[in-house]
């Protein structure tokens, strides 16, 4: 069973955040977020928050192992854009859009076993 986490409306254009997106793109996430800790870019802080969020839902949430996790899917998709003037010459004004994007990451990995609940001694 694969895990998510998206991150909806980041104030970046999606073509930016695409092409540090297709540097993950199937390796594991370690490697991922080593990766993108080097990558000198602005649009590399938020495709490594959604990595390290989807580590985090897949340890805490649906028990996976975290050594063992590989980016299955990231995906750059665009979100509302912001429609805006900015002045020009001989009093004009030219419209220009400030763009948002999502990102999708979805990992899978090995399942943890699960741990045996302690039995409670009874007391008299």
């Amino acid at each position: 069973m694969p895990v998510k986490a998206v991150a909806k409306g980041v104030r970046m254009s999606p073509r930016k955040l695409g092409i540090v997106a297709s540097l993950v793109r199937g390796r594991s996430v370690a490697d991922a977020i080593t990766i993108l800790e080097h990558t000198p870019r602005r649009a590399a802080l938020p495709v490594k928050k959604v990595i390290e969020s989807v580590r985090a839902n897949a340890d805490h949430n649906h028990n996976f192992k975290i050594e063992t996790l590989q980016i299955v899917s990231i995906e750059v998709t665009p979100g509302p854009s912001l429609k805006r003037f900015r002045p020009a010459a001989q009093g004009r004004a030219l419209p220009f859009q400030r763009r948002s994007a999502h990102i999708r990451v979805i990992v899978d990995g090995e399942m943890r076993t699960p741990k045996k609940p302690i039995v409670a001694k009874e007391t008299k």
